[in-house]
């Protein structure tokens, strides 16, 4: 039998309550990861997540895929979405070696959580980042854990994990699942040492000590393997010889010292005037090399008048109470317009920056075909 109409109504408008009515509160991460490590300690008594961890950290010298299966697996072992691993160069600046879900406005949280763990070497927990005064603010409106991932002799990195909103109480690690889980990260974290010790003494063999551009070496080696290619694809290929007018001056005036600090000075005018793919580096002495591939006779001419214009307008020596003024001469060459191999563009480079140098300085000059 049908309901008469003004029952159905009814019947309709408290389903549309009911459909309108919200569903149940989300857990808190904090119940959650108090859930979740009963799951992961029993995981973690097991040798097949050792044998995984082993498998993939310990198969490559590349920094940065060792970094990426951290951040892909971190979120199958605990609640959060978002992961990161940050290391610190030389200088102790914490970088984002790899992320998943990392927007811009949660970097300088993931750099804050990944730099404590990375000094203390202590794992982390917080509800509320903007309320954890370990961290300088301002701070995200997020959750965060962290745990270190220690080489031979200290933290090298930290893997990162962020998750809002923020709890409405503290994170808490069980003291067995902290333990347990830092022997796993162990070899992830041997792994990670070892690919950045690679990485960094492969650099350094490659790198002027100095200026901390590409050494000689680099160069040729480089200049070798862009005129083959040019070669191959028909494309065109220039290089810049750069030499310090007056430089010879400032070690006889001020010392050695001050001419190796106006040389890095030097050196980081002449790499903002590149691009990304150029390469930039020191010859020798006070000469500076850069190659430029794809890039034709205007486009040199362009980069080279960049150069000398911002080396004549520089003020060396500042840091030192002193107001050095130097210029550059500037030789290019262009393949195929000059040469045909990388050895004659090296000379014809070179000739065409010594003419520079013999008819006044502070020039540029352009090989002739």
């Amino acid at each position: 039998m049908t309901p008469p109409a003004a029952s159905r109504g009814r019947e309709a408008r408290a389903a549309l309550r009911a459909d309108a009515s919200p569903g149940p509160e989300p857990v808190d991460l904090a119940a959650r990861l108090h859930d979740w490590q009963r799951m992961i300690r029993r995981r973690l008594a097991t040798r097949s997540a050792l044998a995984h961890v082993l498998a993939a950290t310990h198969a490559t010298l590349d920094p940065q895929r060792v970094a990426d299966f951290l951040v892909s697996w971190a979120p199958g072992w605990w609640p959060l979405s978002i992961w990161a691993v940050v290391t610190s160069d030389v200088d102790g600046q914490v970088s984002v070696l790899s992320e998943r879900g990392v927007t811009d406005d949660l970097a300088s949280s993931v750099q804050a959580v990944g730099g404590w763990v990375m000094h203390s070497g202590e794992s982390f927990a917080s509800g509320d980042l903007r309320r954890d005064d370990r961290l300088p603010g301002p701070l995200a409106a997020v959750a965060a854990i962290g745990f270190p991932l220690s080489g031979r002799d200290q933290a090298v990195g930290a893997l990162v994990g962020l998750e809002g909103p923020p709890s409405s109480s503290d994170l808490v690690f069980a003291p067995r699942v902290r333990a347990a889980w830092t022997e796993l990260l162990t070899p992830a974290g041997l792994a990670l040492d070892n690919a950045l010790r690679m990485e960094k003494a492969e650099a350094l063999s490659v790198t002027d000590d100095l200026t901390r551009l590409y050494n000689s070496r680099f160069m040729n080696t480089s200049l070798r393997r862009e005129t083959k290619r040019a070669v191959r694809t028909g494309s065109t290929l220039s290089l810049l010889f750069i030499d310090l007018d007056g430089f010879k001056a400032v070690n006889d005036t001020y010392g050695h010292l001050s001419g190796s600090r106006a040389l890095v000075e030097a050196a980081a005018i002449i790499r903002t005037c590149a691009r990304e793919t150029d390469v930039v580096a020191r010859f020798g002495g006070d000469e500076f090399a850069v190659i430029l591939p794809e890039t034709g006779r205007d486009g040199a001419i362009m980069v080279a008048e960049r150069i000398r214009d911002r080396i004549a307008a520089h003020s060396f020596l500042t840091a030192d109470q002193l107001d050095v003024h130097l210029t550059a001469s500037v030789g290019i060459a262009t393949l195929p317009d000059v040469a045909a191999s990388a050895d004659e563009l090296v000379q014809a480079a070179d000739r065409a920056m010594y003419k520079v140098k013999v008819s006044g300085k502070n020039g540029i000059h352009l090989a002739a075909e």
